[in-house]
């Protein structure tokens, strides 16, 4: 099958156009047994850097396939391991930059399906925004005027889908790399006339930073989740020794296993470890005063942000 769908796949190509026909065809072949395989998804990377024009029925199909592959390629499902993140940053970034904004979207996409990805894959896709940003080309421009310091409506969204997804640092969290991030944004576009949601991105992302929280087990990693998966299949399996290998590794699943059989915890509970969130500590009050004072000035988007911060501690 995979010999079949490659040779289609360059044949689509030869002329740097693809069909509708011919997307069916590759359709057809690449789900005919079930799955999308590398060579398959390498096939379509190559097709998608040759073709000129790359429209909506090409782009559905580009972005379903590869995350097709990277999620559910192989075991456990809708996963990014370190491997497939790396293959996949090489296969987006063989030029030193994202050229085409089906691939941004393609990653966008397996960050936001995912249970759970590598940081380095989102903050890949956060630092091509950023510098698409700051020098006015790349893909998220396409078909829009170009300006150096101007954040668009395409931007904006974009961005918010990747700093809230659920894959990554944690389920819709906002670590310190993707708040700085903003700052900066901010700063450079100051003077311009930025999108509506800028501003909105802009206040959410960093007072979520501020005053939210991750669990510490929030996500389960690639290796674990494998674990887990085999011991689903392996119907031998001693319950009780591994429920008690669980417990002692996840606190708040301790917790979660106190209530219900009458256990004693003295770790926070779940409710407690957001109430303390919610509190902006000493560290990163310090570290506000920092980026506020970085320019020499206060701008009109971080007294908002400080007027947010204090009516929320109210």
């Amino acid at each position: 099958m995979t010999t079949h769908f490659t040779d289609l796949a360059q044949r689509a190509a030869a002329d740097g156009q693809i069909t509708s026909q011919e997307i069916l065809a590759l359709r057809r072949q690449g789900w005919g047994d079930g799955i999308i395989t590398r060579e398959e998804a390498e096939a379509l990377f190559a097709v998608n850097n040759s073709i000129e024009t790359r429209d909506d029925e090409w782009c559905d199909f580009f972005v379903e396939a590869i995350g097709e592959f990277v999620l559910n390629g192989t075991p456990p499902r809708l996963q990014c391991s370190a491997e497939e993140a790396e293959w996949l940053i090489a296969q987006v970034d063989h030029d030193g930059v994202v050229d085409s904004f089906v691939e941004l979207e393609a990653i966008v996409r397996i960050i936001e399906r995912a249970e759970n990805v590598t940081t380095g894959l989102k903050d890949y896709v956060v630092a091509q925004i950023e510098r698409e940003v700051l020098s006015g080309t790349g893909p998220t421009r396409h078909g829009g005027d170009l300006s150096a310091t101007h954040i668009s409506s395409a931007e904006a969204r974009i961005l918010r889908r990747v700093v809230f997804a659920s894959g990554g640092y944690g389920p819709a969290a906002v670590n310190r790399f993707e708040a700085e991030m903003l700052f900066r944004l901010k700063d450079a576009t100051l003077s311009d006339e930025n999108a509506p949601e800028w501003d909105d991105l802009f206040l959410d992302g960093v007072s979520n930073y501020l005053k939210g929280f991750a669990l510490k087990n929030a996500q389960l990693d690639h290796g674990r989740a494998i674990e887990l998966q085999e011991f689903v299949a392996d119907n031998k399996a001693n319950v009780g020794r591994f429920f008690g290998k669980m417990v002692k590794e996840a606190p708040h699943v301790r917790n979660h296993f106190g209530k219900v059989f009458g256990k004693r915890d003295s770790g926070p509970t779940f409710t407690e470890q957001a109430t303390a969130g919610e509190e902006v500590t000493d560290q990163e009050q310090e570290w506000l005063d920092a980026m506020i004072e970085s320019d020499g000035e206060v701008d009109d988007l971080e007294r908002r942000l400080i007027a947010r911060i204090i009516e929320e501690g109210e």
